[in-house]
């Protein structure tokens, strides 16, 4: 049984040395535990100081590809260099590390294969109140739109088997975070959260430095997904209840046509019954085209499923990789190249 803990960052020259020194080199029920760190475009030292510190792998993205991207190429690397569960910490050592052992706890014992550590979000004395309430609130809306007993959406600290990793996708290049839950939700994959511990603040938040824009990101990650997984309950929950409008409007008109002896004053009740009516045979349109495409994605989510587990027998992710220009840095087989 192997684990790897992947370090998404960008420019932590200063604070992963902290993290990689928390980090476990032997856990219980695991006979290996590697690291792997994704440097995201840095312009810093961050390559340098993750191979000082033990690293065993470094990942180097020529640009900045934002985190989802660098979560995405994190798990793809540990599948290939054959990890039975990756282990997601960060690099500014918000989570304590030696709560790894409990992430990892339910997946030997079969109960789960993706685990996300929940915050003592109340206790955490740096979070505004304001944020805690924004983090309570987005957690329950993942909540129902995974239909899987999340208390803590946001959080980056989390186990996933390799065999979650190879059926998950992330199409947001902002985070991760709340898209893998409700994909994970909507496959099945056996989800659980546990509670964890966190480390004392080193430097501000860069994923919520705006809250505004979180917010923005997050609703759209979170609307796309629903789009995603749910069309027909998108699209014809609204046009059932503009149906319903318009049949209330239609029977407005109904009634005082007859009880006001052929009275045409109200046409313009019928009129905006018809165009609601539009409205509604249009959504329900759209509902039935996009369960039609969400039926084509799960297929071509099944075949990319078998292809990726046909290029981790045959060495053509390697390939992939370099097409994706990665560059691949093993410590103790050599020195990766300078950024």
């Amino acid at each position: 049984m192997k684990v790897i803990i992947q370090i998404p960052c960008f420019n932590e020259e200063k604070t992963l040395p902290i993290t990689l020194r928390e980090l476990p080199r032997t856990l219980d029920g695991v006979d290996a535990v590697e690291w792997l760190v994704v440097n995201d475009g840095s312009r810093d030292q961050t390559t340098e100081a993750a191979i000082m510190h033990g690293a065993d792998y470094v990942i180097s993205h020529v640009n900045n590809l934002g985190l989802a991207q660098s979560f995405l190429s994190g798990m793809a690397a540990c599948v290939y260099f054959d990890t039975d569960i990756i282990v997601n910490t960060d690099a500014d050592n918000q989570y304590c590390a030696a709560d790894i052992q409990k992430l990892i706890d339910p997946i030997l014992r079969g109960e789960a294969e993706y685990v996300i550590g929940s915050r003592p979000v109340q206790s955490i004395e740096h979070w505004s109140w304001f944020k805690k309430k924004l983090q309570a609130l987005g957690s329950w809306v993942v909540r129902k739109a995974a239909r899987a007993d999340v208390t803590d959406a946001p959080s980056g600290f989390r186990a996933i088997t390799r065999a979650a990793a190879l059926r998950l996708h992330v199409f947001n290049r902002y985070t991760y975070t709340l898209e893998t839950i409700i994909q994970a939700g909507h496959l099945k994959i056996p989800m659980t959260c546990v509670p964890i511990r966190t480390n004392a603040d080193l430097r501000p938040s860069r994923l919520i430095s705006n809250i505004p824009t979180y917010l923005r990101r997050s609703s759209a990650t979170i609307i796309r997904s629903f789009i995603t997984y749910d069309p027909m309950l998108v699209f014809t929950v609204p046009a059932g209840i503009l149906l319903f409008i318009t049949v209330a409007l239609g029977a407005r008109f109904l009634y005082y046509f007859f009880t006001e002896a052929g009275a045409t004053g109200h046409v313009q009740s019928l009129i905006l019954a018809l165009a609601i009516f539009v409205m509604s045979a249009s959504l329900f349109i759209v509902g039935i085209l996009s369960d039609l495409i969400s039926v084509n994605r799960q297929l071509l989510e099944g075949i990319d499923h078998r292809l990726r587990l046909m290029e981790n027998s045959s060495g053509a992710e390697r390939r992939m990789f370099n097409r994706a220009h990665l560059v691949y840095a093993r410590k103790r087989e050599a020195t990766p190249p300078s950024l």
